[in-house]
């Protein structure tokens, strides 16, 4: 008897390859519990601190839960839409940034800090660039690279807003940036299929999903984490992450990487640090230390990888 696709034949095929079956029945529960999945944002602290936000949510009635291992990040009661958000001052001041739960974490992972050279590689629309701006006490000297020019307007126009100042925003395919750059920090937020974000029933991401999205995101991804790990400063330190749960795009990407630049090693990402009754649910991996997020209520399917150059 055929049962119907969780979120489409080709995804829920290649997660059945990628992973055993008692995993994947957790992948896909993953996936039904993601359509309720609540609004979650972030304190924005280059404009307003946690106890601003929270004050400002409390006077217009949007119930809320902190989370308890990240100050700065909110989860909105069930039922509450993004345009509840929209229509708040703080919003529109630039105090409070809409983003995923899962998408704060590498940010917090490569731990910047004051007056190291950062590069965030795939910048727009940029959530994690202010988030890393906003981490180094606006300290960091931040280079945005972005390729395609409206995204590129849109990161500008969002760091502005952000009051993310000490950033320099590069309309460049990073793929092909001069080695005569370097940086202490790098982070790679790869564009990848997305099969982290999607939820069952979900035709948009199925038609999004295919063989052939799958084959452009790992040519890309395989150039930028080459490119990235060129740039990067001996003592210095990458983190690659997608949205997806595609081991193509995750770990398989990151011990090409590897064979190929072998002054690098991957470092075990803290898993401590995201711990507490609402962390994420980790799934099993090939390659000791990277973390593999799995898509659940609260959170995007999400890779994280730490890379140190020797």
């Amino acid at each position: 008897m055929s049962h119907e696709p969780i979120v489409s034949s080709f995804l829920d095929e290649r997660v059945s390859v990628a992973y055993d079956s008692a995993v994947v029945d957790r992948i896909f529960d993953g996936y039904r519990a993601a359509c309720d999945r609540p609004v979650t944002l972030r304190a924005n602290t280059l404009k307003a601190t946690a106890s601003d936000v929270a004050a400002a949510l409390e006077d217009a009635g949007i119930a809320f839960e902190m989370v308890s291992w990240y100050g700065d990040a909110f989860v909105l009661a069930d039922g509450v839409r993004e345009r509840a958000v929209w229509d708040l001052d703080i919003y529109q001041q630039g105090g409070v940034y809409l983003q995923s739960l899962s998408s704060m974490m590498p940010p917090l992972v490569l731990e910047p800090y004051r007056g190291a050279d950062i590069l965030d590689m795939c910048a727009a629309p940029g959530g994690k660039t202010s988030q890393i701006a906003a981490l180094s006490g606006g300290a960091a000297h931040i280079t945005a690279c972005e390729m395609n020019g409206p995204r590129a307007e849109k990161l500008t126009y969002n760091l502005e807003k952000l009051g993310a100042r000490n950033v320099q925003v590069m309309r460049t395919d990073a793929r092909r940036l001069d080695e005569f750059f370097s940086f202490d920090q790098i982070l790679l937020d790869a564009p990848c299929t997305g099969s982290g974000t999607a939820c069952a029933g979900d035709e948009r991401a199925a038609k999004r999903i295919t063989e052939a999205l799958l084959k452009k995101a790992t040519r890309s991804q395989r150039a930028l984490l080459d490119r990235a790990l060129t740039v990067l400063k001996p003592g210095g330190t990458l983190i690659y992450s997608t949205c997806s749960i595609f081991p193509e795009e995750n770990e398989e990407q990151v011990a090409t990487a590897l064979k190929r630049h072998r002054d690098c090693e991957v470092k075990p990402v803290d898993t401590l640090a995201f711990d507490g009754a609402d962390a994420p649910d980790i799934l099993p991996g090939h390659i000791e230390g990277t973390r593999t997020i799995r898509p659940s209520r609260l959170y995007e399917g999400f890779f994280i990888a730490k890379i140190v150059k020797n």
